[in-house]
Formats: structure tokens, C-alpha cells, sequence
């Protein structure tokens, strides 16, 4: 897509894509997905690299829908903002926030705020960062209720970072220490201090101790200290609107990117008198195991890291379901994965076989005993009946607003494609290498007990039942069997319509 230059375009754009906000509402959600992400090295948005196909930036919004009640959500854009807003599009409840000038998190923040209009708006705002393609309702809907029932003014999402540290990159909780050492309230143990920025962390003098303070006390810790400190901020915050509200825009840039920090509230909060606090995943969700949900990426192979992890909680949820011949070579669209999830509820085999690199896209309805060859991409609106047999490299696709029935007892052979509007008929054959397609205004519908074989074309055709036919292309044809015949089976072969543009072809 071309990139809109003028702001004024982008802001049009964002109030025709944009949902009215809803006041009543009480939970609000702010993806940040403004950056660009120098390190990803791609002429893309960061915030459109697919995990398991959808852009990381939409894997957060539907983790909010599902995690969240009605929420109002504002996706914060900025350099890509017009492939990022038609990207994710127009759904219900979600507007947009255009930050012209990237200056750090807490900037893009103010920038979202500006969506609320009604200034005595009694909810929580509970902010996300846009590449955290991982994060699941479960996760959400934990730290929300965490939230509600600690009764603060704000709440720090943490994760506990479990690999060496010096690759540890996160911002580190600073907290009130719990030890019994002199000048330390016991009542403040435990307490958030602040969230230091991992450079800040390296722009300390070895030499010295970083002082932070808390309720006009002085807490001092070593720079290695603070770099062997495992718990982390995931970026993921709840705020009662109010309090943020007033503190967002006193927010300085006295810092070594000379940006807005988010993370600068925590010491507004603290010093007026707002309570903070910070929750990490409860421990049966902790681990190498879990942890994936706080993930974001900056480069490449971390994105690759998060697809693979995605593909792996997808196989864990079916591998006893369907059979899958390479756990490391398939892709299932979630929608898929839940309606394969849901038939298994009624205790029925469904029998089902997956070749090594079968890719099944959004919109497939799957069937009782159907066998996918490897290689073979399906997508759209496809519905398969029962004991149905699709061989290897095949393609079956259509647009959205096309159809694809698929009867009883159906095959589809090697290397076969089919595309748009079709519907073929039970225990018919669609041999190697045949190609049928049917358009919005000329659909092709193939009846039942047909065998289609060689090098066949057919499009926007209608097809009797019992037909044979063989090497032939056949454009916006109907073919019945004639009065008359006996025999069960019709045969059509070597069809080809008259040949167009005779005269630019010679002999050699």
C-alpha cells in the first residue's frame, strides 16, 4: 500500500475506520502500535509480521475482546498507519489515535486519551503493547481481575525473566526491599518503587549505588543488583481513569532516549499519594512454559520464536483429535482449531488426517473422515461433507463472498485446483491436474457421480450427474445427458472450444 504523507488524510482515514466511544462502558484498552521497529529491518510494520498468520497488532485486539467486557479499544498508530488502520479495519468498539511524532509510550498514551472526551469517565484503562502477539483472554482477563480486586490506582503486569541476564533487555521492578534492613517500614516492604529502563541501567556508574525513593525514604541498589533483578515489566498496566488522567501530561523526558516513559508514572503515582501495584502470572502459569504470553519482538528471530510457539499451543490442543504427520510443517486457523475443539465435544471420531505442510485458512468447515494430502492449501469458504479423500498439492480457495461445496464421498486428486464459486455433487472425481473455477456470476456446479480427468479446464459450468469427461475445456457450458442413452455414465472428451487469435500463430 501507498503510504499516506499528510496527516490530515491519516486522520480522515482514522475517523471513517474509528467506532464511536462508548462511555458507559467500563473498560477501556490502549494498544500501542505506532512504531515502526528499526530492528525488524522490513519495509512492513512491525505491527503487521504475522504469528500463526494474523498481525501481531490484531492478535492483541481479539485478546482484548475475548479477555475483556465491551471494551472501548483504541489502537494507537503512527508510521504505517494507514496499512495498520485497513489492516485491522473497522470493528465494533475499536477507534483509532494518531501519533504523528513517535516520543515514547507515555506520549502515545496522552495521544489515546484524547478519544475519551467525557473527562468524569468512571472506568479502567488498561494498556497493551501492540507486538505482544502471544497474549491470550486468559491472561487478560487474570490481570483484570487482580486489578479489581487489589483496589489500586495502578497495576504493573510483571513476568519473571528466566534466562542469563545480561540478555535480559526488560525494564526491572524496583521494589521496596523486604529484608529487615535499618529505615525500611515493614508495611512498605514489597512495594513498587519504580520500573528502571534496561539503559537507563547501563548509564550507571559502577561505582555508585542508584538511589530511588519511596515515601520520602531512600532506597539504594548496585548496578549489578539491578541487573540480576529477574522480574521484569511486560509493558501490560491498568489505571483507574481518573488518577491518569491528571498525572499523564506531567510526565517528563529527563531520560537517555529523551522520550515520554509510561514507566515514569509510578513515581507520579507514588508521590501523590496513588497506590501502584505490580502482579506477576500466578505460579501454575510461570515457567519457560508460560511465559510466552508476555513476549515481544524486535527482530526477526524472535518473531520466528513466537510463530513457533504459536504453532506448538495449536498441536497441543488437536494433536489427539486429528492426525498430523509433522507437528513442525502445518497450519490451522484458530476459528478451525475451535470448531475441531467443538465436534470433538460430541464424542464422535472425527477422523481426520493432516499431510506434512497441509495450510487450512480461515473459513473451512472440516468433516468426519476427510484425509488432506501434503502440500495442499485450503481457504475460504469451504464446506466438506463426509469421506472425502483431498491428495497432495492441491489448492482449493475462494474470495470472501464465495463457496465451496464439497459433497459425500468426494476426490480430489493430486495437484488439482479448485477456486471461487463451486459446488461439486457426491462420490464425484476430480482427477490430477484438473482445474475448476466459478465466479460471482457464473458459478460451476458439477452434480454427482461425475468424473472429471487429464487436462481439463472448466469454469462457470454446469454439470450433469453421471458425466464422464476428459480433456476438454469447457467455458459457461451445461452438459446433460441426451434422450435416449442407456448407458449409465455419459462421456465427454476432447472438448475445446473454437480457437481465438488463429491469425498471430505460424509454423516454424
Amino acid at each position: 500500500m501507498k503510504e499516506i504523507s499528510n496527516s490530515a488524510n491519516i486522520n480522515n482515514l482514522i475517523q471513517e475506520y474509528s467506532h464511536s466511544f462508548v462511555d458507559g462502558n467500563k473498560e477501556t484498552a490502549i494498544i500501542l502500535a505506532a512504531g515502526h521497529g528499526k530492528r525488524i529491518k522490513s519495509q512492513t510494520s512491525k505491527m503487521l509480521h504475522k504469528i500463526w498468520e494474523i498481525p501481531t497488532v490484531e492478535r492483541v485486539c481479539l485478546a482484548c475482546q475475548k479477555g475483556l467486557d465491551d471494551a472501548n479499544i483504541i489502537i494507537v498508530v503512527g508510521i504505517k498507519a494507514e496499512e495498520v488502520v485497513k489492516t485491522v479495519g473497522k470493528k465494533k468498539l475499536v477507534s483509532y489515535a494518531y501519533q504523528e511524532t513517535q516520543n515514547g509510550t507515555g506520549h502515545a498514551v496522552q495521544i489515546a486519551l484524547e478519544n475519551i472526551t467525557n473527562k468524569n469517565y468512571e472506568g479502567t484503562i488498561y494498556i497493551f503493547p501492540g507486538d505482544m502477539g502471544l497474549i491470550d483472554a486468559q491472561t487478560i482477563n487474570f490481570f483484570k481481575n487482580e486489578f479489581e480486586k487489589s483496589n489500586a490506582d495502578m497495576m504493573v503486569l510483571t513476568g519473571i525473566y528466566d534466562g542469563p541476564v545480561e540478555d535480559n533487555y526488560y525494564g526491572r521492578i524496583l521494589r521496596v526491599p523486604d529484608k529487615d534492613l535499618k529505615g525500611v517500614d515493614k508495611k512498605d516492604a514489597g512495594k513498587v518503587i519504580e520500573i528502571l529502563e534496561y539503559k537507563e541501567i547501563l548509564n550507571i556508574d559502577e561505582n555508585k549505588k542508584y538511589s530511588a525513593e519511596y515515601h520520602n525514604k531512600n532506597y539504594k541498589f548496585t548496578r549489578n543488583a539491578l541487573m540480576e533483578n529477574r522480574e521484569f515489566n511486560s509493558g501490560v498496566y491498568a489505571f483507574k481513569f481518573k488518577p491518569l488522567a491528571e498525572l499523564i501530561k506531567k510526565i517528563g523526558s529527563d531520560n537517555v532516549q529523551n522520550e515520554v516513559y509510561l514507566t515514569d508514572l509510578i513515581s507520579l503515582f507514588n508521590k501523590n499519594s496513588y497506590s501502584v501495584e505490580a502482579v506477576s502470572l500466578p505460579a501454575g502459569r510461570q515457567g519457560q512454559q508460560n511465559q510466552y504470553v508476555l513476549m515481544g519482538f524486535n527482530n526477526k528471530s524472535v518473531l520466528k520464536e513466537m510463530d513457533t510457539i504459536a504453532r506448538k499451543l495449536v498441536y497441543e490442543k488437536v494433536k489427539d483429535i486429528v492426525m498430523i504427520d509433522d507437528p513442525d510443517d502445518f497450519f490451522i486457523e484458530e476459528n478451525v482449531v475451535e470448531d475441531i475443539l467443538e465436534k470433538d465435544k460430541l464424542c464422535l471420531p472425527l477422523e481426520i488426517h493432516l499431510g506434512k505442510g497441509v495450510f487450512i485458512g480461515k473459513g473451512v468447515k472440516l468433516n468426519y473422515n476427510l484425509s488432506i494430502g501434503k502440500n495442499t492449501f485450503l481457504e475460504g469458504d469451504i464446506q466438506f461433507g463426509k469421506m472425502i479423500t483431498v491428495g497432495e498439492n492441491a489448492h482449493i480457495s475462494c474470495f470472501y463472498g464465495q463457496k465451496i461445496n464439497i459433497g459425500d464421498d468426494v476426490e480430489i486428486f493430486d495437484g488439482s485446483i479448485i477456486k471461487g464459486n463451486v459446488n461439486i455433487g457426491a462420490e464425484t472425481k476430480i482427477e490430477s491436474g484438473v482445474r475448476v473455477t466459478g465466479s460471482d456470476l457464473n458459478p460451476c456446479i458439477i452434480g454427482s457421480h461425475v468424473t472429471v480427468k487429464g487436462i481439463t479446464y472448466i469454469f462457470g459450468s454446469k454439470i450433469d450427474d453421471n458425466i464422464y469427461i476428459e480433456h476438454s475445456v469447457l467455458i459457461r457450458k451445461e452438459i446433460v445427458k441426451p434422450t435416449g442413452v442407456k448407458a449409465d455414465i455419459y462421456q465427454v472428451k476432447f472438448y475445446l472450444p473454437e480457437a481465438e487469435g488463429t491469425d498471430a500463430v505460424k509454423d516454424l
